[in-house]
């Protein structure tokens, strides 16, 4: 495992100011300083300043029913932020955001390395709404949204729309825009009274209750990260 990997993986800091630390001499194995490329293997003694950090910590992934009014940071001085909302006793933080006026399913994780996974646009990750809005939902606004629209000068991927009940809709998208859906209905005419994410790619929201979260199976993260070593 590379050394700026290992250390990150030890909860002790971020991957970058990993690469700090390393460039500034401050990291040795086994009483040698390391440069960026070193790796480390079982039974390596890995110090930074001279102090030995822990072996890296088993990796978390955790499903949270975000509630309404909880915010996306992991910025502790925040009220109502979403670290000490869930009150995990390791360090963890969200993939992605919902906004606060938004609720649903959000994934948390300590594990680093899967964030760009499961965001990047180019792997297109399918990510499914039930949003509520202010006036009946026509024909015409669903065909409108599907095909695309202007905000935040460009224009929406297209995306699956179907209806679910008279002011109500579902929505699929594969971008993460900043309040995306929300913008989109504006440029109809419509506002937004409640939005849910209720599936992140293969994971279903299902019964977990709003404010509640459960650790997500072996199973469950397989299929969300195929291919990756666990």
């Amino acid at each position: 495992m590379r050394i700026n990997k290992y250390i990150s993986e030890t909860g002790a800091c971020s991957r970058r100011v990993a690469d700090a630390w390393i460039a500034a001499g401050r990291v040795t194995v086994n009483g040698s300083t390391v440069t960026l490329g070193t790796k480390v293997g079982e039974g390596d003694v890995v110090c930074i300043d001279g102090q030995p950090v822990g072996a890296p910590k088993k990796h978390i992934y955790i499903a949270l029913n975000k509630p309404v009014g909880v915010e996306c940071t992991t910025a502790r001085s925040v009220p109502g932020n979403i670290v000490n909302f869930v009150g995990y006793p390791e360090r963890i933080f969200p993939i992605g955001r919902l906004d606060k006026n938004s609720s649903g399913l959000i994934l948390l994780t300590n594990n680093g390395d899967i964030v760009n996974d499961i965001l990047r646009a180019e792997n297109a990750h399918e990510k499914e709404y039930v949003v509520s809005v202010d006036r009946p939902v026509t024909d015409d606004f669903l065909r409108g949204m599907s095909a695309g629209v202007r905000i935040l000068d460009t224009v929406t991927q297209p995306c699956k729309l179907r209806r679910a009940g008279r002011c109500t809709f579902r929505i699929v998208l594969t971008q993460g825009l900043n309040r995306q859906i929300r913008r989109m209905c504006e440029v109809f005419g419509y506002k937004v009274t409640s939005l849910q994410r209720v599936r992140i790619i293969s994971l279903k929201l299902g019964d977990l209750q709003p404010g509640c979260w459960r650790k997500l199976r072996l199973a469950e993260v397989r299929a969300l990260l195929p291919g990756r070593a666990l």
